[in-house]
């Protein structure tokens, strides 16, 4: 038996030698914990989960007999991982290095909250087959990162973020695109342009554009939906603050997670969105956090509170300081301000984003920050002056972002602001939409469109290089990808308004 454990500890030595990731953060009772609860649960199926770099998660399932086979921890998926086709996978592998291996964290096992059959859910790393070596352009490793290279700078030993993703619900969606035709249609029961739909009957109590911020039910009418979800959620380990209806109509929502550390953040956000699209889908109804899916009517954003702290002390806090922010805080706004272009290829990622972000519709254009103010890019909220609750947030992002990438960027930006001093100049507490054009015009604003976007990340890139958070394939991948399967067909299809506008010329 001694001889066994002495086998056993030199296997996973020679493991964390060969992996650095593994290194220091590999957890032997955790992974031993998931195989107590599988048996203690009855647990049939393992799901392992990855995420994709444009941000959706991939999985496969095994049965949980399998994993209970190998709990021998010198052969286990804990050490040696499972195999998969990375060139399948989007923004992975080419197909002659299509083998990869994925190693789940013991640490994110959950039984997963929307499956009929008992299964745990566990979230997986990306890596290297033969190397051994973390893969350079798994989200998550690049958030995990991001976050090393925070305790290393020695500027703090935390961050934290608070998304608030908003996205909509619809009763349907149906859309095509052939070579010659293309068209979607969505529905509400609560849309606005239903109130003389026959409805058999039709009771009135649709939400009119613009108006769909805080009404109660009936007006409100997937009140128990959210609250079912939240639930989910609270099941699942994500902690809830709030949910209400958002201001468009047609189903618009808020559900708010309370603040976590990065990594953890990127984990829930996931989450969030595997728990809402399956609920939704159980009730006969279908979620989606494009950012544009409505004309005339508000997007959904994804605004980002963050903080900085050391020693469980929050640097973002100035009593004496504008709105209570320390000069820390003023030069990390400096920071993202400056590289606002370039993060705007990785927080509001897709061409749909930029419908979004227009003046007009609560949207953050203006790079600028302001107490209260939420039509700046960055916003001071000042509900209270508890040092703790001190923060920042960073208005322009959407929910179709990857919340690993995008968290990630938003810190590299921050914290460069932070060792250069870039001062972010003076705050704007205005509102911004209601200044004249000669003003306006001496504001800078975010790129008009995901083009222009993408050409701004390639030119300014060097921040998210430092401590080889973000390399230099995983950006060059992702203005590959984003130029030739998003911008390039979008652009070179016709759209159904131009038939409108063009047909009889």
């Amino acid at each position: 038996m001694a001889k066994q454990k002495k086998r056993v500890t030199k296997r996973i030595s020679e493991v964390k030698t060969k992996n650095p990731l593994v290194n220091g953060s590999f957890d032997e009772k955790a992974a031993r914990d998931v195989l107590k609860l599988i048996k203690e649960k009855d647990i049939q199926i393992v799901d392992l989960k990855f995420n994709d770099l444009p941000g959706l998660w991939q999985h496969f399932s095994i049965p949980a007999s399998e994993l209970l086979e190998m709990d021998d921890i010198t052969r286990s998926i804990w050490v040696d991982g499972i195999g998969f086709d990375g060139s399948s996978i989007r923004g992975f592998q080419k197909i002659q290095e299509s083998d990869m291996i994925l190693i789940p964290d013991p640490a994110t096992a959950i039984i997963d909250p929307v499956c009929e059959v008992s299964t745990l859910s566990l979230i997986c790393d990306i890596y290297d087959p033969l190397t051994r070596k973390p893969y350079t352009r798994d989200p998550r490793y690049i958030a995990k990162k991001a976050e090393r290279y925070l305790k290393d700078s020695g500027i703090a030993d935390t961050v934290y973020f608070g998304p608030e993703a908003e996205f909509f619900i619809f009763n349907s969606v149906r859309f095509d695109q052939t070579e010659n035709s293309g068209y979607y249609f969505i529905d509400s029961d609560e849309a606005d342009w239903n109130t003389g739909r026959d409805e058999n009957p039709n009771l009135g109590y649709k939400i009119r554009f613009k108006e769909g911020y805080f009404p109660v039910p009936p007006h409100d009418s997937i009140q128990d939906l959210r609250s079912r979800i939240i639930l989910k959620m609270k099941e699942s380990g994500i902690n809830v603050e709030v949910h209400h209806h958002e201001v468009a109509t047609a189903g618009q929502c808020e559900i708010d997670m309370k603040f976590d550390k990065l990594t953890k953040m990127g984990d829930n956000l996931l989450l969030y969105k595997y728990i809402i699209k399956n609920m939704a889908k159980k009730a006969g109804m279908v979620a989606t956090f494009m950012p544009k899916p409505l004309f005339a009517d508000n997007g959904s954003g994804m605004h980002c509170h963050q903080s900085l702290w050391k020693k469980g002390v929050n640097l973002f806090y100035d009593k004496n300081g504008y709105a209570f922010l320390s000069q820390t805080a003023k030069y990390y706004i400096g920071g993202l301000l400056k590289h606002a272009n370039s993060l705007m290829a990785f927080c509001a990622p897709t061409t749909n984003s930029y419908k979004r972000l227009v003046p007009g519709y609560e949207a953050p254009v203006n790079l600028v920050y302001s107490a209260r103010n939420r039509s700046a890019a960055v916003r001071i909220p000042m509900y209270s002056d508890n040092p703790k609750s001190k923060r920042i947030e960073f208005r322009p992002p959407d929910p179709a972002c990857n919340g690993y990438l995008a968290f990630s960027a938003m810190l590299m930006a921050g914290l460069d602001g932070i060792q250069h001093k870039i001062d972010p100049g003076e705050p704007l507490d205005v509102d911004l939409f209601e200044l004249g054009e000669e003003e306006m015009n001496k504001i800078a604003t975010v790129p008009s469109s995901l083009r222009r976007a993408v050409d701004a990340l390639e030119a300014d890139h060097d921040y998210l290089l430092k401590g080889g958070v973000f390399t230099k394939d995983a950006i060059d991948i992702w203005l590959e990808y984003k130029r030739k399967r998003e911008i390039d067909p979008v652009r070179m299809r016709p759209h159904p308004y131009e038939f409108y506008l063009y047909f009889d010329i």
